[in-house]
């Protein structure tokens, strides 16, 4: 699309930043929403709002707030798109571990050139999720979400497969790291505390005592 090669790296990060808190909805999120995502000012987030609706890529109405426009969800979806299969080559083909990735992605989806990303795309056979269990949008836009549910909703004596984090922090991927968590892994919940929430599951023939906060960032598509 021509007109990202007319946005600031800053504007891409706002329409990344939009279309994760709503999506493609025609929603508003809040400028305070914006704001405490991206860790500065509303009114900053004001300022850039106006831009962006200047360039016809986002909606803004004063005290109602901000959802993308179609072009905007088309320019964040190619934005994420870029990240995404940059941490699927970063980890396929340079060996980083899936908690390196993150930090790393996020300089290089603000590189302009259609023809790398369609060309990282081809070498990595046309990946349909990133490393974190996440789906990588096609060229026009297009992703499969999974039928996926957190760890945590899951009933007890229910057995699935962990495709994905809801948090990708680096200390929390080095936490499944340690605990020999990862996606792909059957996960059988045993038992639920009342008192906390937290679970006894068993996986790899192994059982583990995990937090409510761990189980729900961990998802996972329910075994039939």
């Amino acid at each position: 699309m021509e007109k990202s090669f007319l946005m600031t790296r800053s504007e891409e990060n706002y329409l990344k930043t939009i279309f994760h808190l709503g999506g493609n909805d025609s929603v508003p999120i809040t400028t305070n929403a914006i704001a405490e995502q991206m860790e500065t000012k509303p009114s900053s987030v004001t300022d850039m709002a106006r831009k962006l609706a200047r360039k016809g890529l986002v909606h803004y109405k004063k005290y109602q707030g901000v959802y993308l426009t179609d072009s905007g969800v088309t320019t964040a979806l190619s934005i994420i798109r870029k990240h995404r299969l940059w941490e699927v080559f970063l980890v396929k083909k340079l060996d980083f571990s899936w908690d390196e990735v993150h930090e790393v992605a996020e300089q290089l989806e603000h590189i302009k050139s259609e023809k790398l990303i369609d060309k990282i795309d081809e070498l990595l056979d046309f990946p349909k999720y990133d490393p974190h269990g996440d789906p990588i949008p096609s060229k026009d836009g297009k992703f499969m979400e999974r039928d996926k549910q957190l760890l945590s909703d899951i009933p007890v004596g229910t057995k699935g497969v962990c495709v994905g984090v809801k948090d990708t922090s680096s200390t929390f991927l080095k936490f499944l790291d340690k605990n020999n968590i990862a996606l792909g892994k059957t996960i059988k919940v045993l038992e639920k505390e009342e008192f906390d929430e937290s679970l006894h599951i068993e996986m790899d023939g192994n059982k583990l005592h995990i937090s409510h906060q761990i189980a729900a960032n961990l998802y996972v598509k329910k075994n039939e």
